[in-house]
C-alpha cells in the first residue's frame, strides 16, 4: 500500500469515527402536521417550560425540535379548542431516531454518546398527530 493511499484511508476511518449516522442522514428539527377530530379547532403546542411553541388551526403545519437536551426528548402539549367541545390536552413526545442505531457500524461511541445525543438527532417526530375533541356531556 503507497504512502498516499494509506494516509486516505486514515482520512476516511477517522472521518467515520468522528461522524454520527443520525446526525448525517437525519435531522432534529421535524414538520409536524396537527390535525384535530373534527377539524378547524384552534391549536397552542406547549414545551416543556410552559412556552406557547406555536398556535394555528387545524390542519396545522408547524417545525419542531425533537431535543429537549442531552439525551433528552422533546415532549409537548397540544391543546385544541373548537366552539361546542370541551378542550383536549394531548401529549406529543419524540421517540428515538431508527438512525441512532446507526452507530454501532458507522459512528461508533463518539456518534452513540456523544454527537447524536448532544444535536438531538438521535430523537424524531411523528409527522402527523391528532387531537380528538368531546363534545360536552349533557
Amino acid at each position: 500500500m503507497s504512502k498516499s493511499t494509506f494516509v486516505l484511508s486514515l482520512a476516511l476511518l477517522g472521518g467515520l469515527a468522528l461522524s454520527s449516522c443520525a446526525s448525517i442522514v437525519s435531522k432534529s428539527d421535524w414538520p409536524v402536521t396537527i390535525d384535530s377530530n373534527p377539524s378547524g379547532a384552534m391549536i397552542k403546542v406547549i414545551n416543556e417550560d410552559g412556552k406557547v411553541v406555536d398556535t394555528g388551526v387545524t390542519p396545522f403545519l408547524l417545525t419542531l425540535s425533537a431535543k429537549d437536551g442531552f439525551f433528552t426528548k422533546a415532549d409537548y402539549d397540544v391543546e385544541a379548542t373548537l366552539a361546542g367541545y370541551n378542550t383536549a390536552h394531548s401529549r406529543m413526545s419524540a421517540q428515538i431516531n431508527g438512525w441512532y442505531f446507526g452507530n454501532v457500524i458507522f459512528g461508533g461511541l463518539i456518534g452513540l454518546l456523544i454527537v447524536d445525543p448532544a444535536t438531538g438527532a438521535m430523537w424524531k417526530m411523528t409527522d402527523r398527530f391528532t387531537v380528538n375533541l368531546q363534545s360536552p356531556a349533557p
